[in-house]
C-alpha cells in the first residue's frame, strides 16, 4: 500500500512540499523547526520528572517499586503512564523523521538503527532530559561530520562508530568495574563517616 509508484522496491511516496518542516537558518545548515520542537520536549520532560508530583511518582516507581507500593501508589497504572508519555515522545520522534530527516520515502528498514542511537545516548546522558539533549547534539555532530570528513578526505565513516564505542565504553566501564571487584562508589565513605559523626553528637 505504501510503495511509491513506478519502483519494484517497497518504498513510500516522498513527503510533499506542504508537509515538509520549514527551515531555521536556511537551507545550508539543515536545522528546522524540529530542533525547536526537540528543545520544548527535552524542557517538557525536565519539567514533568523534576517538578511535578508525577514526575516524583514516576522517579520512585523507577528507583524502587516495592518501597512505592508501600507508600500507597499504583505502580501498574504509573506504569502505563509512562508507556504513554513515551510513546508520545516517539511518536514526535517519528513525525520529525518524515518531516525533516528522511523525506525522500521510507523503505523498509525505516531506520533500523535509530533505537540502537538512543539507547547509546540515553546512557551517555544518564538518563536525564538535558544529560540526553546534550549527548544526541554531541552523536548528531559526530554522524553528520563522519559523512563530511568520508565525502571531503575519504575518512572511513566507521572511524565514527569506533568513536562513539569508545564514549560508551568509558562512560559504562567506571560502574561496571566497582560492581566486579567490590569498589564502593566516589563519595561513599565520606558520607558513612559523616552519618556516623551525626549519630555519635545525637547520642
Amino acid at each position: 500500500m505504501l510503495q511509491a509508484g513506478g519502483s519494484p522496491n517497497p518504498i513510500s511516496p516522498a513527503t510533499k512540499d506542504s508537509a515538509l518542516l520549514p527551515a531555521l537558518f536556511g537551507p545550508r545548515f539543515g536545522i528546522n523547526v524540529g530542533f525547536v520542537v526537540a528543545v520544548i520536549a527535552v524542557v517538557v520532560v525536565w519539567w514533568l520528572l523534576n517538578k511535578s508530583s508525577l514526575g516524583f511518582r514516576f522517579r520512585t516507581i523507577g528507583e524502587n517499586p516495592r518501597a512505592a507500593r508501600v507508600a500507597g501508589m499504583s505502580v501498574p497504572s504509573l506504569t502505563i503512564w509512562v508507556l504513554v508519555i513515551s510513546g508520545g515522545l516517539i511518536g514526535i520522534a517519528g513525525a520529525y523523521q518524515v518531516e525533516g530527516a528522511v523525506t525522500t520515502g521510507f523503505t523498509s528498514g525505516i531506520d533500523a538503527g535509530i533505537g540502537f542511537d538512543a539507547i547509546t545516548v540515553a546512557l551517555l546522558g544518564r538518563s536525564k532530559p538535558w544529560g540526553t539533549f546534550w549527548a544526541a547534539i554531541l552523536f548528531g555532530v559526530l554522524k553528520n561530520g563522519g559523512y563530511a570528513m568520508q565525502a571531503a578526505n575519504g575518512i572511513p565513516i566507521d572511524i565514527v562508530d569506533v568513536i562513539q564505542a569508545l564514549i560508551v565504553l568509558f562512560i559504562a566501564a567506571p560502574p561496571l568495574v566497582r560492581a566486579i571487584f567490590r569498589i564502593p562508589q566516589p563519595g561513599a565513605r565520606r558520607r558513612t563517616k559523616q552519618s556516623t559523626k551525626r549519630k555519635a553528637v545525637a547520642a
